[in-house]
């Protein structure tokens, strides 16, 4: 399609008076895009767009707090930084989990990894394929 005088003109014209690009294209027979850059080409001012956020949207809202089993936390509830140390049985409905802060590095608090790794390392260190530890697969 070639841009003729008339139709750059009925195009400004229209974009000054607010049309919608859509619109815009409906009338000249053109696509929006074709609109949009037509106008950024002729350097017509740029428009706000309509899309606005909501003012309760854009405010970062708390997270509600976990749930407090009789003695320790949901797996819903349950958290980076929280202890996975498994209470009960899964199929009972009090089944939970210690929730504690854990040992960096590792899945549980001081107490529940001193009862899950009774040399102090986790069994990942133990094994002798893991090749960090100078196994029979190091290749270093």
């Amino acid at each position: 399609m070639s841009w003729t005088p008339e139709k750059i003109e009925l195009l400004t014209s229209l974009w000054n008076q607010g049309w919608t690009t859509a619109r815009i294209g409906e009338e000249l027979g053109v696509g929006k895009n074709a609109v949009v850059g037509k106008a950024h080409r002729l350097g017509l001012p740029k428009r706000p767009s309509p899309i606005q956020r909501r003012a309760e949207e854009s405010e970062t809202k708390k997270a509600p707090a976990p749930k407090v089993l009789s003695k320790g936390i949901s797996i819903y509830d349950l958290g980076p930084g929280m202890c996975r140390w498994p209470f009960g049985d899964p199929g009972d409905d009090d089944f939970h989990f210690c929730g504690k802060k854990i040992i960096p590095g590792k899945p549980y608090c001081d107490e529940h990894c001193a009862a899950a790794y009774l040399n102090g390392k986790s069994p990942r260190e133990d094994n002798p394929r893991n090749p960090n530890n100078g196994g029979p697969n190091n290749k270093r």
